[in-house]
């Protein structure tokens, strides 16, 4: 006998969350998925992520939040450097025609990851309204951009939410060989430097798995964040000697 699908918590805007682990479970229609409605304004976004949560849905859909369980992360010190890869950054760190930026095009990047086509993907979950909700959060100064660029043109990057030292990966993009997965090596190498642990990822792809990604438990998950964005937040820049992190290994 099939489970029932259990009640969908339907929120009006400034309403609180649902603890996340109410989420629906293994076995249901949609497994992680924690509630529906509300808004996509600043405080709402910054009370989801802080409690572990993040929205997606798609055209014709309401706003949907999800939590995750297991909750996949990429921990930076696990980070899978291919030699392949290696050879790629080493190539694109020596090349003075080549930079990785923070912050510079944000706009840019979140238009590119919401419109450069993906293998296997016909859609994109990056619809206006999430566009411009994450431009505010931009703006407040919780979500940052890690470009690509080459000859003076921005051929990759990511974004991603950032909480003390809490980061929340969001969506990438390229238009260029391996550059998301500069972008990607970059904010590893940051974070390194930082002393930031993981990066969220939400949830397990075959591509972040390749890239060194693994499930954790959403418990364990929520205690590393519920620490981890008490911390005072770094400075988002780049600087090229963070690629010894990667480099000089």
């Amino acid at each position: 006998m099939p489970r029932p699908t259990p009640t969908l918590p339907w929120l009006e805007p400034g309403d609180p969350f649902p603890p996340a682990e109410t989420s629906w479970g293994p076995g249901s229609d949609a497994p992680g998925l924690l509630a529906a409605g509300g808004d996509l304004t600043v405080p709402t976004l910054l009370d989801a992520y802080r409690h572990g949560i993040f929205p997606w849905f798609s055209e014709g859909q309401p706003i949907l939040w999800w939590s995750t369980d297991p909750r996949m992360v990429l921990t930076v010190a696990h980070f899978r450097l291919r030699r392949s890869l290696r050879k790629v950054l080493a190539r694109f760190a020596a090349d003075p025609r080549c930079e990785v930026r923070f912050d510079s095009a944000f706009a840019d990047v979140i238009h590119a990851c919401a419109t450069t086509p993906r293998l296997g993907q016909p859609g994109t979950w990056i619809l206006p309204p999430m566009v411009q909700a994450y431009t505010r959060l931009h703006q407040a100064g919780h979500a940052h951009s890690v470009e690509t660029w080459v000859d003076g043109r921005l051929v990759g990057g990511l974004y991603c939410v950032a909480l003390g030292h809490a980061v929340f990966g969001e969506s990438m993009f390229a238009q260029a060989t391996d550059a998301s997965k500069i972008a990607l090596a970059a904010l590893v190498c940051f974070c390194r430097e930082h002393a930031i642990p993981l990066i969220d990822c939400q949830q397990n792809t075959a591509h972040l798995a390749s890239l060194g990604a693994a499930e954790i438990p959403r418990a364990a998950f929520l205690a590393q964040i519920r620490h981890t964005q008490q911390l005072p937040a770094p400075e988002w820049r780049f600087s090229p000697l963070y690629w010894d992190h990667l480099l000089s290994a």
